[in-house]
């Protein structure tokens, strides 16, 4: 972000900015163009990195009394047990902890590259990435569902709801289009807008102010007032992300306990 706003202030790029700047170029000194090593390819990669090497520095020597990393890494693990998987799936959501533990925290972790100076952007703000991530979440519920009910009972479950015979052929598309299409869709539009757009306000309140402050000295009050917003919008945004990966790891929860229900 800051590093847009330099260039801006150096009269290298155009104002406002487009949604081309999304598109990032590639980080390697080397390689073709079409080999897409971006700043945003990095953070995943760093993302994953950090996650295994903390929670296998936290558990490489586990002790009844635990160290201050064992406690922070059992900390969210029983946190995501307890309140999301325990809550929302009953018992059997104990088996399903690891898988929402690693989602919450890789989600939790990307986000926070929204407002680390140098990062200054989420992966999650590229489509691409919630809806890999909502794929992943699809075809876990659905694979649960057809593992404990059978293919043919799991789809009956799935479409045909406890409705009288001559309405049912409108409910069954209904129900195709609701749990088979709008909820993958759902989870990873919901994800990608909410920090797509948190990005596009901290960049237009920082570009904002520099280009209030290079247009007129006049407007330099403004500019600083410009600059005052960005530094509030980070600290509602921190609130976003840490609600966004605690939404999208629920929602995942909630379809999974769908999924195992009896009824549906």
């Amino acid at each position: 972000m800051f590093g847009q706003a330099n260039v801006l202030a150096q009269g290298q790029s155009e104002f406002p900015p487009t949604v081309g700047d999304f598109y990032l170029p590639s980080i390697l000194p080397w390689g073709h163009e079409s080999l897409w090593f971006t700043k945003i390819t990095a953070m995943v990669w760093i993302a994953v990195g950090v996650l295994i090497i903390f929670f296998l520095a936290s558990y490489r020597n586990p002790q009844l009394v635990p160290t201050k990393k064992q406690w922070f890494a059992e900390s969210i693990y029983g946190f995501v047990r307890n309140n999301i998987a325990v809550e929302m799936i009953g018992h059997a959501g104990v088996r399903f902890a690891p898988y929402f533990t690693t989602l919450f925290c890789f989600i939790l972790l990307t986000n926070f590259f929204a407002i680390v100076p140098f990062f200054q952007i989420s992966p999650n703000s590229h489509i691409a990435f919630p809806a890999f991530l909502a794929a992943i979440s699809y075809v876990l519920f659905i694979y649960v569902g057809i593992r404990r009910f059978g293919f043919v009972k799991y789809v009956k479950h799935s479409l045909i709801p406890p409705a009288p015979w001559y309405i049912l052929p409108l409910l069954i598309p209904i129900e195709f289009f609701s749990t088979f299409l709008v909820r993958p869709f759902s989870l990873a539009v919901r994800l990608f807008a909410n920090m797509f757009a948190g990005h596009m306000l901290l960049l237009v309140f920082t570009l904002g102010g520099f280009a209030m402050l290079s247009a007129n000295a006049w407007l330099a009050p403004v500019s600083v007032l410009s600059w005052v917003m960005t530094i509030a919008l980070t600290f509602l945004e921190f609130l976003v992300i840490v609600l966004q990966a605690y939404v999208f790891t629920v929602l995942t929860a909630s379809y999974v306990q769908g999924a195992l229900a009896e009824e549906h």
